[in-house]
């Protein structure tokens, strides 16, 4: 009696495994293999953007440093083989991005005031 239910509870809990799938659930491989991906998008996009490497590292800390280095590197040179222009960004200085308008300007750029 006992191996007939051992059979049924084993062949449950392999369907059950099986279905991990279609829940979502994401292997340690997929994780990395996701992340690198992520970080070859991430290093492509900057070197198509005009970006260099150390900004690119600097401005994404959380990526995988040779999956970014990686996808630039391959952007290079797909750039360079199909002499593809990159196209720069119009990201705002840090000033602008932390909403702090009241900042004084620079000696250099006040404007006379005229009279």
């Amino acid at each position: 009696m006992r191996h007939p239910a051992l059979t049924l509870c084993l062949c449950a809990a392999a369907s059950l495994l099986a279905g991990c799938d279609v829940l979502g659930i994401e292997t340690a491989p997929q994780i990395a293999a996701r992340k690198e991906a992520e970080g070859m998008a991430i290093g492509s996009a900057c070197r198509h953007a005009i970006r260099s490497i150390e900004d690119c590292f600097s401005s994404n800390p959380k990526a995988g440093k040779a999956a970014v280095f990686a996808g630039w590197k391959d952007m290079d040179q797909y750039m360079r083989d199909n002499q593809i222009v990159g196209m720069p960004s119009e990201i705002k200085p840090e000033e602008a991005e932390t909403g702090d308008e009241t900042a004084a300007p620079e000696a250099g750029s006040a404007k006379p005031h005229k009279s």
